[in-house]
């Protein structure tokens, strides 16, 4: 269990704990934010804390690592868990609410019920992860419904996970307003991720910052009129040359419903790639518009 380490902070484990201290909040008529994550955290999750707080009364962290979104048992072993270092962290971001459940309290026995999810599931990350969306939609959707939120934050790291989980909040008539801040990114670009410490040396991790420099330059090539083809054919041969073990995809999209896009024709597009370097999977976006623009570093 993750325990408390300031008196600012509570952690709860339960969702009759939860709603508790919700209802309570919502009694005395204060907003209440969400910002769901898997642990490991850093920055970028902490701007998704910090991004709440400035908004909402009540904020609220959930750490689950999700089983029913990983489709290799092998990523689902490997991945980081902090959990002393998250809760000191969020802790110190003047977090309220730590809500820590179990895969039993998330999964009881006798659990059932999944989100099939289509639609802008498909595709993408959808294409290369059999199951991975139905498995967020559920979880996502059970952490909307348990904490009762007013708002939730993501970031648009996982564009594709953002597009999902409002169209299921929509579907399923949720009151619940999907907030989506911009990716934090290291010095060099690379978009920040609980994955990229699983990243071997200074060999791979150099090879990694090669995807937001390669995406940046296909974006700006794109937005001055480039063929669109052309561009995305040649960033795939620098990534490779770079030492990418593979590209999964590399695409164009409309932004505001992931559509594929054969040309941008002045719309506003997302470009974007996931690829493994060494074991890791990586995925960015960047979005398409003027010539010159570059993601936000830092």
């Amino acid at each position: 269990m993750l325990k408390t380490l300031t008196p600012e902070m509570r952690t709860v484990h339960t969702v009759e704990a939860l709603r508790r201290i919700v209802r309570g909040w919502k009694q005395d008529g204060l907003t209440v934010g969400l910002v769901p994550t898997m642990g490991a955290l850093h920055d970028g999750h902490l701007s998704l804390v910090r991004a709440a707080l400035r908004t909402m009364d009540r904020v609220i962290v959930s750490i689950f690592v999700n089983p029913t979104q990983f489709d290799n048992p092998a990523d689902l072993g490997s991945y980081p868990r902090t959990g002393d270092e998250d809760a000191r962290m969020l802790a110190e971001a003047g977090t309220h609410l730590l809500y820590a459940p179990t895969v039993d309290e998330m999964y009881p026995p006798g659990f059932a019920t999944r989100i099939s999810a289509g639609g802008v599931a498909e595709g993408l990350c959808g294409a290369h992860r059999p199951g991975h969306f139905d498995g967020v939609a559920t979880v996502v959707c059970k952490l909307f419904l348990q904490s009762q939120a007013d708002a939730a934050f993501f970031g648009e790291k996982d564009f594709q996970q953002v597009h999902v989980v409002r169209r299921m909040a929509a579907d399923l008539d949720i009151p619940i307003r999907v907030v989506a801040c911009p990716t934090r990114r290291e010095a060099d670009g690379l978009a920040m991720s609980s994955r990229n410490r699983r990243l071997a040396g200074a060999g791979e991790r150099d090879r990694a910052g090669v995807l937001p420099a390669a995406l940046t330059d296909a974006a700006r090539d794109i937005a001055a009129g480039r063929p669109v083809g052309a561009v995305l054919a040649a960033t795939r041969a620098r990534l490779l040359q770079a030492g990418f073990a593979d590209i999964e995809y590399l695409e164009l999209r409309r932004d505001a419903d992931l559509a594929p896009l054969s040309e941008q024709g002045g719309q506003p597009a997302r470009l974007l790639a996931a690829g493994r370097v060494g074991t890791v999977r990586l995925i960015d976006n960047v979005p398409v518009g003027s010539p010159g623009d570059r993601p936000a570093q830092g």
